[in-house]
């Protein structure tokens, strides 16, 4: 049997130079659940995490474990398709904005929903990041979610792509201690 998803294009870049790349394979929901909150362990003020992948495939998952994580797991983290923004202020560390950019109209409209200070003081989680074209940020972290019914079928795969120095060096990060985390 085969499913059918509404698709979004692949993180349409390739990796530049200065950029790290790492892949993985998660079984579970709860396995993607841990790998975002190692992703929000090493995010600050500032950061931008780009989430790309058809309708289904984990990005809500993603961003609300990193949420939880940073605000706790008693936040509620609603999906925000239809409000495109919502923000969670914990209380320890830096807000952290989810975009839902699927309805965004244009990529223009970006800038009223209070993007630039996101990008200033939040670590912003943005969905759809398609929708922005050119006013997605150039400093990143990609994160391409796949089904990978292969594998099982809770089974993705996923890529990581720390763009800029700052970021390819946590990327990095991440996979050595995913590794050491599983004896390799």
């Amino acid at each position: 049997m085969t499913t059918e998803h509404a698709a979004s294009p692949p993180c349409p870049h390739a990796p530049g130079p200065d950029d790290r790349e790492w892949g993985l394979a998660v079984s579970t929901a709860e396995e993607t659940a841990s790998l975002a909150a190692r992703v929000g362990a090493v995010s600050d003020a500032g950061d931008v995490i780009a989430l790309w992948g058809d309708l289904g495939a984990g990005k809500t998952t993603f961003c609300r474990a990193l949420v939880h994580d940073r605000a706790g797991d008693g936040e509620e983290v609603p999906s925000p398709t239809f409000t495109l923004v919502q923000i969670y202020e914990p209380p320890e560390s830096a807000p952290v904005w989810h975009f839902d950019l699927y309805r965004l109209n244009g990529p223009e409209d970006i800038w009223e929903l209070g993007f630039d200070d996101a990008l200033e003081d939040a670590v912003s989680l943005i969905e759809w990041p398609e929708r922005l074209g050119r006013q997605l940020p150039l400093r990143r972290l990609d994160v391409e979610l796949c089904f990978a019914p292969d594998l099982g079928p809770t089974a993705r795969r996923l890529r990581l792509i720390g763009r800029g120095p700052d970021w390819a060096r946590r990327v990095d990060r991440l996979e050595t201690e995913h590794g050491a985390a599983d004896g390799d």
